[in-house]
C-alpha cells in the first residue's frame, strides 16, 4: 500500500505542476482586446480562439486529476491502522508500590526499598 500511496502522490506533484505551467501559458480575457486593435497577437499556433479551448480543457481535465488524487491520498492516510508502534501506547499500568502497605511488618532497622517510578523516569540515570 505503501508503493500505492507514492504512485499517487507522483500523480498529484505532476499534476500539480502541469496545471501551474498551463495557467501561466493562458492569457487572460482582456489580451483579446488587443488583438482586436490590430496588435498582432492573435495569431498563434492553436489559431485565433483555439489555444483557449484546449488549455482550459487541459487545466480542467488536471485540475479533476488533482482532486481525485487528493481524495485518494486522503482516505489511505485515514485508512491506517490505529496502532501506530508508539512506544507509550504498550506501557502497562502503574503499579501501586508495596512498599507503603508493608512497611508496618517490617522492623525499623531494615531500610526499605525504594518504590519503582510510576513512570520512565526511573530510567534516566542520575550522578
Amino acid at each position: 500500500m505503501n508503493i500505492l500511496v507514492n504512485v499517487i502522490l507522483a500523480v498529484q506533484m505532476l499534476t500539480a505542476l502541469g496545471m501551474i505551467g498551463l495557467i501561466l501559458i493562458q492569457h487572460g480575457k482582456g489580451a483579446d482586446m488587443g488583438a482586436a486593435f490590430g496588435s498582432g497577437g492573435s495569431g498563434s499556433l492553436f489559431g485565433a480562439s483555439g489555444s483557449a479551448n484546449f488549455l482550459s480543457r487541459t487545466t480542467a481535465v488536471l485540475a479533476g486529476v488533482f482532486f481525485v488524487a487528493t481524495l485518494a491520498l486522503a482516505y489511505f492516510g485515514h485508512a491506517r491502522p490505529t496502532s501506530t508502534g508508539s512506544v507509550l501506547e504498550g506501557t502497562p499500568a502503574a503499579a501501586v508500590p508495596a512498599a507503603a502497605s508493608s512497611a508496618a511488618s517490617v522492623p525499623a532497622s531494615v531500610p526499605a526499598a525504594p518504590a519503582a517510578p510510576a513512570s520512565g523516569a526511573g530510567q534516566i540515570p542520575t550522578k
